[in-house]
């Protein structure tokens, strides 16, 4: 009998560390950043394990406005997309991925580059985390 629990308690035992190495991964946070035409998002995840590494995407779309909160015309809208790699340590990654807004005409002062979604997508883990209007 004491044979029998024993080898039950370490069963459990090795299952329940074998969950906990695993990870649960999340977004601690994650911040948008427009500036010059670069459209940035910082973000912290964890529960990462004992990965090294993860994929992470940045897609979105953004238009651009004039000074009075109007959008002068329909080709002033760009869609943009941003692949990188980060690191992961001890089970946690800080990165910012950043893309570039490419307006015809130009989104030049005093017009404003304006955001309108945007998502961080841990392709690794299959997390999201939503920014924007």
């Amino acid at each position: 009998m004491w044979r029998y629990m024993t080898s039950i308690g370490l069963g459990v035992v090795m299952f329940g560390a074998g969950m906990a190495w695993a990870g649960s991964p999340h977004f601690v946070s994650c911040g948008l950043s427009v500036s010059n035409g670069m459209v940035c998002v910082a973000g912290k995840e964890a529960g990462l394990g004992n990965e090294s590494q993860v994929q992470v995407t940045l897609v979105g779309s953004a238009h651009c406005q004039n000074a009075g909160g109007n959008e002068p015309s329909a080709q002033n809208k760009v869609d943009f997309v941003q692949d990188m790699v980060a690191p992961v340590q001890n089970g946690k990654a800080l990165y910012e991925v950043c893309a570039t807004t490419s307006f015809k005409p130009a989104c030049s002062p005093p017009m404003t580059v304006v955001v309108d979604a945007v998502v961080l997508f841990d392709s690794t883990n299959g997390i999201a985390c939503t920014l924007g209007n």
